[in-house]
């Protein structure tokens, strides 16, 4: 892989650490232990089966705790003093030909993931606002599918899955804008009504 490549699978990784950071982790390392991916020795260290075995244990533990609404939002606190990290080793060992990480990529990965879990994050709290569950479970088997396609969707054109999860990105800023305004507007609109005029 060119540098570029490379380049564009480490951003794309950190940006689905900021979402889905062990299942990325293990992603990465199931490809590297089946041989699908030609890790750098940076990476090497998430196919081992003991890296393999933490991170899809708690793969499985965020994708239950994710799926409940309220707790969602508690988990993806905690979560970002994983996250952000992870995003930051990520974009950072995937461009590193010697094991050494680079401190701009170890600042991008960071900015990238720290991105995305605040999207992920902000928009899950406000989901939590409405009435039904069906919404905050819908939220989350997407974020499940897009992690799960993009890491698919690497290994054969890492520009292409960029350009989606960017895509896809964009696309839930502009409904998290809208829906923020919907529901913080029309409360304000409500107060301002409230009030007696002189």
């Amino acid at each position: 892989m060119s540098e570029a490549h490379l380049f564009a699978v480490g951003v794309l990784l950190a940006w689905l650490a900021g979402v889905r950071a062990y299942l990325t982790v293990f992603g990465v390392g199931v490809a590297g232990a089946l041989g699908w991916l030609d890790l750098p020795p940076a990476l090497e260290a998430t196919s081992s089966p003991w890296v393999l075995g933490v991170s899809g244990v708690l793969a499985l533990t965020e994708f239950l705790a994710d799926k409940i609404p309220g707790v969602d939002s508690g988990w993806d606190l905690l979560q970002t003093l994983a996250r952000v990290p992870a995003g930051a080793f990520l974009a950072a060992a995937a461009l590193s030909p010697d094991g050494e990480l680079g401190a701009g990529m170890l600042a991008t990965g960071a900015g990238v993931a720290l991105t995305s879990h605040a999207l992920k994050a902000g928009s899950r709290a406000l989901l939590n606002l409405s009435p039904g569950p069906a919404s905050n479970l819908a939220a989350s088997s997407a974020e499940d599918v897009l992690t799960v396609g993009a890491l698919g969707l690497a290994l054969a054109s890492p520009w292409l899955a960029l350009a989606l999860v960017a895509t896809v990105a964009l696309a839930c800023a502009v409904a998290l804008a809208w829906l923020w305004r919907r529901v913080f507007g029309r409360g304000r609109r409500r107060r301002a009504t409230a009030l007696p005029r002189s």
